[in-house]
């Protein structure tokens, strides 16, 4: 705990040189999955959902802030502090779940770059996917031959190509802003945007970004000092936390508004490769390309990303590491045995934003318990008013997961 009394004279690292870590986990915000659901629900239900975005982003902020504070107050990551107080059956079952999610998200990440591989320069979609894989293996390791600090630079440039990527076509398709008032309405219409809204919900508020984001900053070069050392990382962490989720929030905003407006009804846009050809035609040649750069971005930093919080997991709940090369291999499997079947990548896409939307509450909701234990955080605990809003987070999510297993088990799905 850091309940030690502040010196006066002592000075704090600069607001700026706390930012960083909240970016990282945002890619995971904004990565293939994310196109594939939004777009999906832009073409087919124009505004209708967006109001589950809304509210997704604002879910992602706050479970992103606890998770934080988590690192920041105990000095360990969320995997880390499950570690210590599971015993050994509960921690590798554990470990499985959370195994899964991050083959779930490796699927969409490596399936997403490879097909902007493809419509950028027609590579057949398995070669495109070991590029892929190869190239984000690289960037892990040049991670791990210099700093966080680096890595996390690179990411953020990953993430200003990704928001031009997917916003620049909204400057020539433009806006219907009553639409997009009424799409803030909460409301469903039938089944299947219940399951489109759970994909969604998959892509937005993602358990590995939960994982990842507390590793980040339990792993950072700069450490609280005291109780105003404390408040200051806090404030910080709200900052990063509010800059990265608010640039995350506005890119999916963004697809699905560019769906809505340019992609209703046009036949084919319910695949990536569909939309993209739609994009091109209906905006203009240079869109096109600018879609599928971004695209391509979003699968290499978010594959990174992905893998990154994968051995950081395995590392704190089986307190062993796999090398790095080995265990790209083994998370590569699903995503490429999809590529050879030759399944449709966009469902393939959709599909896996489902199982992480089943995976969140096994993140979510050991995070909100530990953060609201004295024991745990001290006097940093969360208030009453926080516990309330995880609460209703955690009920939300844990209530549409349980109507989307219900939906798919029923054969409504």
């Amino acid at each position: 705990m850091f309940s030690s009394p502040e010196a006066p004279a002592r000075r704090h690292p600069r607001i700026t040189s706390l930012l960083g870590p909240a970016f990282v986990a945002a890619i995971a915000y904004v990565d293939p999955g994310n196109v594939a659901a939004n777009l999906s629900a832009g073409a087919e239900y124009g505004y209708l959902l967006l109001w589950v975005l809304v509210l997704a982003n604002l879910m992602a902020a706050l479970v992103q802030y606890l998770s934080a504070k988590l690192a920041l107050v105990t000095g360990r990551s969320l995997t880390a502090e499950l570690a210590e107080r599971l015993p050994r059956t509960p921690r590798w079952l554990y470990w499985g779940q959370a195994e899964i999610i991050v083959a779930a998200t490796d699927i969409a990440e490596v399936i997403g770059g490879a097909v902007a591989l493809h419509l950028l320069f027609g590579t057949p979609l398995l070669l495109s996917g070991l590029i892929v894989s190869a190239v984000s293996l690289a960037m892990l390791i040049l991670q791990g031959q210099r700093t966080q600090r680096s890595f996390e630079a690179i990411i953020v440039g990953f993430l200003a190509v990704i928001t031009l990527g997917f916003v620049s076509g909204l400057f020539v398709s433009g806006l219907d802003l009553g639409a997009m008032a009424q799409g803030l309405v909460p409301r469903f219409q039938g089944t299947p945007t219940v399951v489109l809204a759970a994909s969604m919900l998959g892509a937005t508020v993602m358990p590995h970004a939960i994982y990842l984001h507390s590793g980040l900053v339990r792993d950072h070069r700069f450490r609280p000092q005291g109780e105003e050392g404390m408040r200051h990382h806090l404030r910080a962490t709200k900052a990063d936390v509010g800059l990265a989720l608010s640039v995350a929030g506005s890119v999916n905003i963004a697809m699905l508004c560019l769906a809505a407006q340019a992609l209703r009804g046009v036949e084919g846009t319910d695949t990536i490769e569909g939309a993209h050809q739609a994009v091109a035609t209906h905006l203009g040649a240079g869109i096109g390309v600018i879609f599928a750069i971004g695209l391509l971005a979003s699968g290499l930093a978010s594959t990174s990303v992905g893998c990154y919080a994968g051995d950081m997991v395995m590392r704190d709940l089986l307190r062993f590491r796999v090398p790095l090369l080995a265990r790209r291999c083994i998370t590569l499997v699903p995503a490429l045995v999809i590529l050879i079947s030759g399944a449709e990548p966009t469902w393939a896409l959709v599909l896996s934003q489902v199982v992480l939307s089943i995976g969140i509450p096994f993140a979510l909701i050991p995070l909100a318990w530990l953060t609201a234990r004295t024991p745990v955080m001290g006097r940093w605990a969360n208030p009453t008013a926080l516990n309330a809003a995880a609460a209703v987070v955690c009920a939300a999510i844990v209530a549409l997961n349980i109507a989307l297993i219900w939906l798919t088990l029923t054969g409504q799905a």
